[in-house]
């Protein structure tokens, strides 16, 4: 009578990709490339409109355009974004670099597209301001940011004058808290309503 041999199991193909492979790596680098070319589109940007706003609106008239919904009016700001905090100028350059490591800490793990929009502009608009603290008078660290767009009204009347880093850094903040309740996370995952998370 013949023995025979028992089955040998077939072996166990991985039907999905064991964490830290090909895909999360591409995914991260997607993220942080966009995260890294958002930022340094809002600081070319930002550099670009102070020194226009330097060369053309120094010593003249508010320049009113959109028919009154934005005034050209430039100005010095020792403060934060929109004017706030023009005591403290020497916190703001601690913060930038508090921001921006923290920043730096958030991409190891970052793979959403619209977590590296939101980082992307608060890190552009935090180091375009931070530049106006470094280079501008009156002096290293203290330097007085150009501001320049002022809604509905010269002088800030209606609104404080800001500038595009301005901009960025607050759409940036608001896109981040949007992101955070509705459950988006920054690996991409996302949670559900019961605290499930979905990585879809």
């Amino acid at each position: 009578m013949a023995v025979t041999e028992p089955a040998q199991p077939a072996a166990q193909v991985p039907t999905t990709e064991p964490p830290g492979g090909t895909a999360p790596r591409r995914a991260r680098g997607i993220a942080v490339g966009l995260l890294l070319g958002v930022a340094v589109v809002i600081v070319a940007a930002d550099a670009l409109g102070k020194q226009l706003a330097l060369t053309h609106l120094t010593d003249r008239d508010p320049v009113r355009v959109l028919g009154g919904v934005l005034y050209l009016d430039v100005t010095r700001n020792g403060g934060a974004a929109f004017s706030l905090g023009t005591r403290y100028t020497i916190v703001f350059p601690i913060v930038t670099v508090v921001v921006a490591t923290w920043i730096g800490w958030m991409a190891s793990r970052l793979r959403s597209l619209p977590w590296a929009a939101a980082l992307g502009l608060v890190l552009g608009g935090a180091l375009g301001n931070f530049a106006d603290r470094l280079l501008r008078a009156p002096g290293f660290l203290v330097g007085h940011v150009v501001d320049y767009l002022s809604l509905f009204g010269p002088n800030g009347a209606h609104w404080p004058i800001f500038n595009i880093a301005d901009a960025a850094l607050s759409c940036g903040v608001v896109l981040a808290v949007l992101l955070e309740l509705t459950g988006r996370r920054r690996d991409g995952g996302r949670v559900r309503q019961t605290g499930r998370r979905d990585q879809s």
